[in-house]
């Protein structure tokens, strides 16, 4: 029998990030809190949360917390249809979801803010890679994905949802400066890229396509899409950007492409839990719904 009063207790800490503030979510001590997660760790031989400012959940603390997401996810329909039992005991339902950064930074955040207009459900929405936000569904930390992976994961359903279009771009001066003769390979060896993190693949896969260039060259890392593009500006080197959030430095001349014409695409999958899909389709239908308006 699982003690759903240490179950969740565990997935408030995750929430929140301290015992402390989820003995204030859940109106309880933080001692009682404390207790109920060291009895069940006791429990089932196991370590659930990793102690930390803020606390995060192991791997087998992110199954947990899962569990009673999905736990939440169907009181709250059950409440829908049978509102005299009371408030769900779970609290509002807190959806896990993952997404790449460029795409949260163009065209996804329109699509949770009309899903959460009409609804109770919270987002959670954690950033990562587009080629390593399915390992999230895998390892049971998310319920829902922006992906570039195509296979659905086990219990998930899969939505293309387009390509995401990117720009080789840096500022007049940075190619004044880099590639007096153009843009070549052996240039682009020595010219500063920008580089999201040790994830990030596009600048390489543009280089190998593009120019056949095998070796990385020097980049300064910038975990922000909206860095990336003052970065450009300000000349600090190359990088791919978004076409939604270029275009007008294009049209103006504060970027130009360092090969006209020659982009790179990125297409993009939406991966949901078949019990999400089910509970929420209003979520899917509003990701579809942005991707039609922003994506190739």
């Amino acid at each position: 029998m699982i003690d759903y009063s240490a179950a969740l207790a565990v997935a408030a800490i995750v929430r929140t990030g301290s015992f402390e503030k989820a003995a204030k979510a859940l109106s309880v001590t933080p001692s009682a809190i404390s207790q109920r997660v060291r009895l069940l760790e006791e429990r089932l031989g196991a370590v659930l949360i990793e102690r930390g400012n803020p606390c995060t959940a192991t791997e087998k603390g992110a199954w947990l917390c899962r569990h009673v997401e999905l736990v939440g996810m169907l009181e709250n329909d059950l409440m829908a249809r049978l509102p005299g039992l009371g408030d769900p005991l779970s609290g509002p339902v807190t959806l896990d979801i993952a997404v790449n950064a460029d795409s949260l930074g163009t065209w996804f955040m329109p699509a949770a803010a009309a899903f959460t207009r009409d609804s109770r459900v919270l987002l959670k929405i954690a950033i990562d890679d587009q080629d390593h936000t399915a390992g999230w569904l895998r390892r049971g930390h998310v319920v829902a994905a922006v992906t570039s992976l195509a296979k659905p994961v086990a219990g998930c359903k899969v939505n293309p949802l387009g390509r995401l279009r990117y720009h080789a771009t840096a500022s007049p001066d940075f190619v004044a400066r880099h590639f007096p003769e153009g843009v070549t390979a052996a240039a682009l060896a020595r010219a500063p890229a920008l580089t999201f993190n040790q994830k990030d693949g596009l600048q390489q896969d543009w280089a190998r396509t593009t120019l056949g260039a095998m070796e990385p060259g020097p980049t300064h890392w910038l975990p922000s899409t909206q860095g990336f593009v003052d970065a450009a500006l300000l000349g600090m080197g190359w990088g791919l950007n978004p076409i939604h959030l270029v275009e007008g430095h294009l049209a103006a001349g504060r970027l130009v492409e360092l090969v006209p014409g020659a982009t790179l695409d990125v297409t993009l999958y939406w991966q949901v839990s078949r019990l999400v899909s089910g509970q929420f389709p209003e979520l899917t239908q509003e990701v579809l719904a942005a991707a039609r308006e922003a994506l190739a």
